[in-house]
C-alpha cells in the first residue's frame, strides 16, 4: 500500500471500523441490482423491478438522513442496531413476497421499509473525520480510501448479486446483501473507541444542516449524479440480456467500478492546491461528457470499454464533495451532511432506475442509455448554477464559532 495510505492506519482503530465498514457497504451495490436482477427473473418485468428499486432508495433517501441526525445525537451504535434489524426484517418480507408470488402492493410496502437502512459509508467517513480534524491532508487520502472502498463494492457487489440471482436462485443476491448488512453494522458498532462523541440536542442549532446553501448544491448535483448510476445499472442487465449474456452485466458494470477504484486510488496520492469547489465541478462536467460514448454502444466490449472511461471522473469527484461537505456543514451535523449527499445519490439512483426501466420496456435497451446521458447534462447545468455558493462563506466554521462562544459563556456563568 502506498505510504499515504499506510501514515492514515496509524490510528488506532481504524483497520477494524474500516472492515467493518467495507462489510457493512456491500448491500449498497447489491441491493438494489439484486432486487431489479430477482424482479425480472421472477416476471421478465424490467419496469416493476426498476419501479421496487426506486421505491427503496427513495425510502432511504428520506430515512436516512433523520438516522444520522439521530447518530449525531446519541452515537452510532444506539441508533444503528434498531434501524438495521428493521431494514433487514423489511428485507425478509420483500423476499418472502417476491418467491410466493403476493401481489404487487405488498412488495411495494416492504421495500419502502427497508429504506431505514443505515448509511454507513457516512458513519465510517464520520470516524476519519475525528481522527484527522484538522488534517487536511491525511483526511484528503482518507476520504480517497473510502471512495476506493465504495468503489470496490461496486466491483464486487454486483458480480456477487447478479451471479447468485441468475445461476442460484433468484432471491439469493439480495439475501446476501441483508446479511452483509446485519454483520457489517454489528461489527462497527462494536468498536466503541473510534465512535465520534454524540452531540446533545442543544448544540444542534439553525435546524436541519440542508440550510446550508453549499450542501443544497451538492445534493442537488447528486440528485443528477444518482440518475446516471440507477439508470446505468437497469439499462445495462437489460442489455446484456438482449444479447443473450445476463450474467455478464455484473461484469460490465464491475469494469465501471473499476474505472473509478483506480482513479480514486490516484487521486488519494496527490496533494492538489486550489479550490476544491472549482476541481468538483470539473469533475461533474467529466462525468456528464462521459456518458456521450454509452448513447453507441452497440456492443457488449464496447460498453465496457465506455463504462471504464466513464469510471475515472466518479471517485475524484465523490472525494471533492466529501471534503465540500465537512466545509461547509457545522461539525456537530457531519454526519447528517454526509447522509444528505448519498440521499441526494438516492432519490437520483430511484428517478434514473425507474425511467431508464420504462424506456427499456417501451423502447429497448438500447435506447434506455438516453437518460443517464440527459441525467448527466442536468448534473452539469447545476454544478455551473451553484458554482457561486460553494465558493462562499463557509458555515462550518460559523457553527464552531457559536458553540465555543456558548460554552465560553457556560464557563463564566459556573
Amino acid at each position: 500500500m502506498p505510504s499515504p495510505y499506510r501514515a492514515i492506519f496509524a490510528a488506532p482503530g481504524t483497520v477494524g471500523f474500516s472492515a467493518a465498514g467495507f462489510l457493512g457497504r456491500m448491500p449498497l451495490a447489491m441491493m438494489g441490482i439484486g432486487i431489479v436482477t430477482m424482479v425480472s427473473q421472477l416476471t421478465g418485468r424490467y419496469g416493476l423491478a426498476g419501479a421496487l428499486s426506486a421505491t427503496l432508495a427513495v425510502s432511504a433517501a428520506v430515512l436516512g438522513p433523520q438516522i444520522s441526525r439521530l447518530v449525531d445525537r446519541h452515537g452510532q451504535r444506539r441508533v444503528l442496531r434498531p434501524a438495521t434489524l428493521v431494514a433487514v426484517a423489511a428485507v425478509a418480507g420483500l423476499l418472502v413476497c417476491a418467491q410466493q408470488d403476493f401481489p404487487e402492493w405488498t412488495l411495494f410496502v416492504f421495500a419502502a421499509a427497508a429504506g431505514c437502512v443505515p448509511s454507513v459509508g457516512a458513519m465510517t467517513r464520520a470516524r476519519w473525520a475525528t481522527i484527522y480534524q484538522g488534517s487536511a491532508r491525511e483526511l484528503h487520502t482518507a476520504y480517497s480510501f473510502e471512495s476506493i472502498v465504495d468503489e470496490v463494492c461496486f466491483i464486487f457487489g454486483p458480480i456477487v448479486s447478479i451471479g447468485l440471482s441468475t445461476i442460484w436462485f433468484p432471491e439469493a443476491g439480495p439475501l446476501l446483501a441483508a446479511l452483509f448488512l446485519l454483520a457489517g453494522v454489528w461489527w462497527l458498532t462494536a468498536q466503541r473507541g473510534t465512535e465520534p462523541k454524540p452531540h446533545p440536542i442543544e448544540q444542534h442549532t439553525g435546524g436541519s444542516a440542508l440550510r446550508s446553501p453549499g450542501l443544497q448544491v451538492l445534493v442537488a448535483a447528486f440528485v443528477a449524479t444518482g440518475a446516471i448510476f440507477g439508470a446505468v445499472d437497469v439499462v445495462t442487465v437489460a442489455f446484456a440480456e438482449e444479447r443473450g449474456h445476463k450474467a455478464a452485466a455484473s461484469l460490465v458494470l464491475a469494469v465501471y467500478a473499476l474505472g473509478s477504484c483506480l482513479a480514486g486510488a490516484v487521486f488519494g496520492l496527490l496533494h492538489l492546491k486550489g479550490e476544491p469547489s472549482r476541481r468538483w465541478v470539473l469533475g461533474v462536467c467529466a462525468m456528464a461528457v462521459s456518458m456521450i460514448p454509452l448513447q453507441l454502444a452497440g456492443s457488449l466490449p464496447f460498453l465496457a470499454v465506455a463504462l471504464f472511461v466513464a469510471g475515472l471522473a466518479i471517485a475524484p469527484t465523490m472525494v471533492t464533495t466529501m471534503a465540500l461537505v465537512e466545509a461547509h456543514v457545522p461539525r456537530t451535523k457531519l454526519t447528517e451532511g454526509m447522509s444528505w449527499t448519498s440521499t441526494g445519490l438516492a432519490v437520483g439512483v430511484a428517478l434514473g432506475s425507474s425511467a431508464a426501466g420504462w424506456v427499456v420496456d417501451a423502447h429497448g435497451a438500447a435506447a434506455g442509455y438516453a437518460v443517464p446521458g440527459v441525467s448527466g447534462v442536468l448534473a452539469a447545468a447545476v454544478a455551473f448554477l451553484g458554482y457561486r455558493r460553494l465558493r462562499g462563506p463557509v458555515p462550518t466554521r460559523e457553527g464552531q464559532r457559536e458553540r465555543d462562544a456558548r460554552q465560553s459563556d457556560q464557563g463564566h456563568m459556573a
